[in-house]
C-alpha cells in the first residue's frame, strides 16, 4: 500500500472516531508493524504543521487523536459549547498535581501531603475526567487509588506523565517544613548553569 494512502487511511481512521486510537488498532486495521505505523504519523505530524492547518495529530499514551490546534480554542469554543468553561480551583490544581505525580495514591495520601480534607477536590476531577479510580490498596481499610485519565494529559498537552516537568529539589528544615530560601537559590543557579551553556 503506498504511504499516501496509508496517511490517507490513518487520517479517516482519526476522524470517525473522534477518540484516542490505539497504535494496535491501527496495526490490526493497516497490516504493518508499530515502528512503519509510528514513522508514518510522525510524517503526517509534520505535514500538518509544515501547512500550517487548524488540526494536529496528538499522541496519548500508546495512541493518537485528531485535535484542533490548542491556540485556536478561543475560536473555536463559543461555537460548540455554550456551558460556563470548567474552572480549577487553586486546590484542585494542587490535588491534580499530587495525584499526576504520585500515581496509585490514597485520598488520606493526598490529604496528609495538603495538610487539608480533599474530598471535594476530588469529587471535582472526577467529575470532570482528569482523574480516576485505579484500584482498591493493599492498605488497611482497602482505601481506593486514583490516577490521572487519558483527559488530563490531552488537556495538557502532554504525551504521557514521563513528560511532566521536574519537581524542584527541596530542603526541610527542623519543623519538617520546606526551606523556600533554598528552592529559590536552587532554582537561581541552575539558570546560571543554562546560560553559560
Amino acid at each position: 500500500m503506498e504511504i499516501e494512502k496509508t496517511k490517507a487511511i490513518i487520517e479517516a481512521i482519526l476522524f470517525a472516531a473522534g477518540r484516542i486510537v490505539k497504535t494496535s488498532e491501527f496495526i490490526l486495521v493497516l497490516e504493518k508493524n508499530e515502528e512503519e505505523i509510528n514513522t508514518i504519523i510522525k510524517s503526517m505530524q509534520e505535514d500538518y504543521r509544515a501547512n500550517n492547518r487548524g488540526i494536529e495529530i496528538i499522541q496519548v499514551e500508546d495512541g493518537y487523536q485528531l485535535a484542533t490546534k490548542k491556540d485556536l480554542y478561543e475560536y473555536i469554543y463559543p461555537i460548540l459549547d455554550k456551558r460556563t468553561k470548567p474552572n480549577l480551583s487553586t486546590a484542585a490544581l494542587e490535588t491534580l498535581s499530587i495525584i499526576a505525580y504520585n500515581p496509585r495514591i490514597t485520598r488520606a495520601e493526598i490529604e496528609a501531603i495538603r495538610g487539608v480534607s480533599a474530598d471535594a477536590c476530588v469529587y471535582k476531577l472526577l467529575e470532570y475526567g482528569l482523574v480516576e479510580e485505579a484500584g482498591k490498596t493493599d492498605l488497611p481499610g482497602k482505601p481506593m487509588a486514583y490516577k490521572t485519565t487519558d483527559e488530563f494529559l490531552k488537556m495538557f498537552g502532554y504525551s504521557s506523565l514521563k513528560d511532566l516537568p521536574e519537581l524542584p529539589k527541596y530542603k526541610l528544615d527542623s519543623n519538617q517544613q520546606i526551606v523556600i530560601g533554598e528552592l529559590v537559590e536552587n532554582e537561581e543557579e541552575r539558570k546560571d548553569e543554562n546560560n553559560e551553556k
